[in-house]
């Protein structure tokens, strides 16, 4: 196992990560985007605004995360190829590594420092809720439940895809 390779490629897939996040800030209503904000943000958008499923249960959540473990299982099961994991062992550590990886960076970065400063990431109705865009426990409660849930389904498959 290459362990270089694996840092450039930690790297690279936060920057892929990064743009992926702010992709969808143009369409930050989706309710696909919504289930993403705090509760007490949900609320106040939804007086407002036509309230929506915004559970995991939505077809339309259930969906992207659907499609979001598909595309890092196929981006990871490259990379712990090239990384040189041959058996299931090694491409589920590689997964699930890079999975818990970009778990962290995306709450203690992407969360904590870029949604919670960051006007664009703003629900129209919220821009005045500078406290509820800092709360770090709701972030944090995310990578440790769903979090790493999708960080094992996709660590699992990546494996699988190194046997293939």
């Amino acid at each position: 196992m290459r362990y270089d390779i694996l840092l450039f490629e930690a790297l690279a897939f936060a920057v892929l990560f990064t743009g992926m996040v702010f992709l969808p800030v143009k369409d930050l209503e989706a309710p696909s985007n919504i289930h993403n904000y705090p509760p007490d943000i949900q609320e106040e958008y939804f007086k407002t605004h036509k309230r929506v499923d915004v559970s995991y249960r939505s077809k339309k959540v259930l969906l992207k995360k659907g499609i979001g473990i598909l595309l890092f299982t196929v981006i990871l099961a490259v990379c712990a190829r090239l990384a040189g994991a041959h058996t299931f062992r090694e491409g589920f550590f590689v997964g699930l590594l890079l999975m818990v990886f970009i778990g962290c960076y995306d709450t203690f970065f992407i969360d904590w420092v870029l949604f919670a400063n960051l006007k664009c990431f703003r629900l129209p109705g919220t821009e005045h809720m500078d406290r509820a865009y800092h709360q770090k426990w709701f972030h944090l409660k995310g990578i440790l439940w769903p979090g790493i849930l999708f960080a094992l389904i996709v660590g699992v498959l990546t494996g699988i895809g190194c046997l293939v």
